[in-house]
């Protein structure tokens, strides 16, 4: 709040206070003349005015509320705000701040925390035997509790926390095969990414689906733990510009040819041999989906060669895809959710991943190589 606002609300707030005392005040001072009978003299619709104080118990409670609010302006951060703090203060983590709305709220939400992450290392890793995972944790809080708290945080640590969340994987798996894990891990996924991947988990159009083996930044449990704390901005270029409707159509052509939903299309031969050498232009498709098209899970690049799709496989999907680009965002958790729950988060996700290997595929006689853009987005697969 600003400083005029601040004391504009302030000067408001104690002149009515005053007004109202003044006028209270005044009134217990006025004392009128009166009758004989005790009456003021004053007779309304035939009724006579007596001379009665105000009842004890509304001054008690009128006064007692301006005492409350002095207490209150003490207190709390009501009297100028913007230069005055209060004297009531709130534990947030691990430091005594100044109370104000925000405050309370982080430090009740780390109280409730509290119980949660201690519930969770004596009912959940423990039975998990995983109870390693314990000091990696608190490791990972501090770092992450000081790169909030810093303003220029030294260069390398968002690094050493990258690596101590890789450290988190094999007690991830290990959740994976608890129930009582995977139980709270699905009501975590239910509440927080069921709306775009959708309740059974197999996604949408736009929207990975997490019950295949087909991930684009990879699948494993590190992968999908780096994933959640972090999020993934995906990006497929628009190549209308560059290549020209021609070109887009040669591409799309191409990518069609290799890809695994290409039987049923009838392919012009003289547009995939075009697209090919589009494909394989070294700043073009080829730089990120591979010379053998299967994708690249360092830059969230989809495999063009099998018939998972996230934005659709036919024809027009592909041209459109490679003409207008694409663009997904999967959001960070790691601020709402915090760490204990993403490792109950990663073990759901990852017990619905089908981990059977799948054979290489062949290629098609009709083309040698990668496809396309297929765009990346969302949380993982």
């Amino acid at each position: 709040m600003t400083f005029f606002w601040s004391s504009w609300i302030t000067i408001l707030s104690i002149m009515c206070w005053a007004g109202i005392l003044g006028v209270l005040l005044m009134v217990l001072k006025y004392k009128p003349e009166v009758e004989e009978d005790g009456t003021t003299g004053h007779t309304y619709d035939g009724i006579q005015e007596y001379d009665k104080p105000l009842p004890k118990w509304w001054l008690v409670i009128f006064f007692g509320s301006i005492i409350w609010a002095v207490a209150y302006w003490i207190f709390f951060p009501a009297i100028f705000p913007s230069k005055w703090e209060g004297i009531t203060t709130v534990e947030v983590d691990g430091e005594t701040v100044p109370w104000t709305s925000h405050n309370e709220l982080a430090s009740e939400l780390e109280s409730n925390n509290k119980v949660f992450t201690d519930n969770f290392e004596q009912n959940i890793l423990a039975k998990a035997d995983a109870s390693g995972a314990t000091k990696t944790l608190a490791t990972l809080s501090e770092m992450q509790a000081t790169m909030r708290r810093s303003e220029t945080p030294p260069a390398d640590l968002q690094s050493q926390i990258d690596e101590k969340i890789a450290e988190l994987a094999p007690y991830v798996e290990k959740l994976a095969e608890n129930p009582n894990a995977l139980k709270v891990g699905s009501r975590l996924f239910l509440q927080n990414c069921a709306v775009c991947h959708g309740s059974n988990a197999k996604g949408a159009l736009g929207y990975p689906n997490l019950t295949d083996n087909d991930w684009l930044y990879g699948g494993e449990a590190s992968h999908i733990l780096t994933t959640l704390h972090n999020g993934r901005v995906g990006g497929m270029a628009a190549w209308r510009d560059q290549l020209g409707e021609d070109g887009v159509r040669a591409a799309a052509e191409y990518v069609l040819s290799i890809s695994g939903n290409q039987p049923g299309y009838e392919l012009d031969q003289a547009k995939v041999a075009q697209g090919k050498a589009i494909f394989h232009e070294p700043t073009n498709c080829v730089l990120c989906h591979g010379e053998d098209a299967k994708g690249m899970i360092s830059t969230g690049a989809p495999n063009l060669t099998d018939n998972i799709w996230l934005y659709g496989g036919d024809r027009e999907s592909i041209r459109d895809t490679i003409r207008y680009g694409r663009a997904g965002v999967m959001p960070e958790w790691e601020t709402k959710l915090g760490n204990e729950r993403i490792m109950l988060l990663a073990a759901y996700v990852y017990s619905l991943s089908d981990r059977t290997p799948q054979p290489a595929k062949a290629q098609p006689v009709s083309a040698a190589a990668p496809k396309a853009a297929k765009p990346e987005t969302a949380v993982a697969n």
